[in-house]
């Protein structure tokens, strides 16, 4: 609709945010856990049948990648080096027991609510969630500190509307989450935390490729801010502070997985139809056993030498992103049968960055071993190959006059051994760019462009933000996307939509 996407664009050219960017997909693009899934015959297709058996409940769902965007990015870049032992368990020395008579708790929380309509057709109201987070500080001891923290949501149009089948209503009507809830302690000289925790390794702007720790909720593709994609993982950490160099060791012995909805919610990963002849239906997920030989663990280090802030981490896990493997069905109707489930990857990274007068430099890369891909031809047993993938990005922020801030990056994805049949280019190359100013005190024009390279595939986010006061905030924006049904954005080109978001932190 010409007349539409004209008037957007002259909507962002009002916000006083002209930019442009560039980002790619992950089944079309530099990730390493894409799917979407779309088939072409091929030869001598693998036949599985299912014991004649009616085909199950349509349950499950796909991963999307390690791409997202955020609302203040900012926040993107939580550090874990270099910290203090005074910042994370205040002044005294780590044998110091002090019972308080009277401890101190400290509530903290938020309250938002976020209003979508999709005008792209078939045109509906596609979101109005309302989110309340509240959260506990404390403290025992000068050793010993906790934090309990939950939050809950409801959307009303997954209880009365009609536009989404039952399955995507019972799924995404309310939910419940326990967020971060630990305890921190020390012993001599290692800090330790134990609990439902955030372990953020990565640093760029809005993009998950060092964070390779964190699950997420991907319910809304990569468009929430990073508050809420951004699940916690019940793990055990330890920290060693030696100068400025901080060496970390975690275990997580039950993971968390990506949440990605039911087939038919707007952002399911799998939006394709199945080629002429076939219908399609998905198994429920396949989560692995929670036993010692299934649980993650990594090590990270990392220093500041001469301005540098350098750090290298080896992953070993079972990958948050399920793959989605595929048999094939003939008989009584052909029918391809999808299940996600879970591969067992490793992974080693690292990350450096340095300030250059205004100017802050960033870089990740990250090379991961074990994980599957799907592939177009229907004759590949389990739709799927494994593929070695080195994933890497360089950032730079520049802070500009008048309090604006311009972030520009450039990404690949590598595939080292690349099947032909993959829905993606050996070499997947992307940028973004986002460009945020300020109109008086109160007012925040922003712009983020993320384009595919290697195809005219991207997504386009205006947004006007209003802070009324130190604790409010609220936003109308736009999200636009282009590109062709197979891809990483194009597969979500029929979901342009318009939101207002309204946010109160206490």
């Amino acid at each position: 609709m010409p007349g539409k996407r004209a008037w957007l664009t002259l909507m962002a050219g009002l916000l006083g945010c002209c930019s442009f960017a560039v980002h790619a997909s992950h089944c079309t693009g530099p990730f390493p856990s894409v799917s979407c899934l779309t088939v072409r015959p091929g030869p001598a297709p693998s036949v599985a049948t299912v014991d004649g058996q009616e085909p199950p409940t349509l349950t499950a769902a796909r991963p999307v990648d390690q791409m997202q965007t955020s609302e203040d990015p900012t926040r993107a870049t939580e550090k874990s080096l270099p910290r203090s032992k005074d910042e994370l368990f205040g002044q005294g020395k780590p044998g110091d027991i002090t019972i308080k008579e009277k401890p101190a708790v400290a509530l903290r929380g938020f309250l938002q609510q976020e209003t979508a309509y999709t005008y792209a057709s078939p045109a509906h109201w596609s979101r109005a969630v309302t989110y309340a987070q509240v959260g506990a500080l404390g403290q025992i001891t000068d050793n010993l500190k906790w934090k309990a923290t939950v939050r809950g949501d409801v959307d009303p149009i997954y209880i009365w509307s009609n536009f989404y089948n039952d399955a995507v209503k019972q799924d995404q009507r309310a939910s419940f989450l326990i967020e971060e809830t630990y305890i921190d302690t020390s012993i001599a000289n290692w800090d330790l935390r134990i609990g439902r925790q955030h372990i953020v390794w990565g640093e760029v702007i809005g993009l998950f490729i060092a964070d390779v720790v964190s699950a997420q909720n991907q319910l809304e593709f990569i468009l929430p801010p990073f508050d809420i994609i951004r699940v916690p993982q019940w793990a055990a950490r330890a920290e060693y502070f030696l100068g400025d160099t901080h060496l970390e060791l975690i275990w997580i012995p039950y993971p968390t997985y990506n949440r990605v909805g039911k087939p038919g919610a707007d952002f399911f990963p799998v939006q394709t139809t199945p080629p002429p002849g076939f219908t399609q239906t998905f198994l429920p997920e396949i989560q692995p056993d929670h036993t010692l030989a299934n649980s993650n663990y990594g090590m990270r280090l990392s220093t500041l030498k001469n301005g540098w802030d350098v750090s290298g981490f080896y992953y070993h896990s079972e990958d948050a992103a399920p793959t989605f493997t595929r048999n094939v069905m003939i008989t009584p109707t052909p029918t391809l049968i999808y299940q996600p489930q879970h591969d067992r990857i490793w992974q080693i990274g690292g990350t450096a960055g340095k300030a250059f007068g205004s100017v802050v430099f960033h870089t990740e890369a990250v090379y991961t071993s074990g994980r599957q891909y799907e592939v177009t031809v229907l004759s590949q047993p389990n739709g799927v190959v494994p593929q070695n993938t080195l994933a890497y990005i360089f950032s730079l922020d520049f802070t500009l006059p008048r309090d604006t801030l311009l972030n520009v990056q450039l990404l690949q994805n590598v595939f080292f051994n690349h099947n032909p049949d993959l829905l993606f280019d050996q070499y997947e190359t992307a940028a973004s760019v986002m460009l945020r100013g300020k109109l008086g005190s109160k007012f925040e024009p922003e712009i983020l462009w993320i384009q595919s390279l290697n195809r005219w595939e991207n997504v386009i986010r205006p947004r006007l933000t209003w802070r009324p006061a130190t604790n409010w905030r609220a936003a109308f924006g736009v999200d636009i996307f282009n590109g062709p049904i197979t891809g990483y954005f194009g597969r979500f080109r029929d979901r342009d939509r318009v939101y207002l978001e309204l946010h109160y932190d206490f």
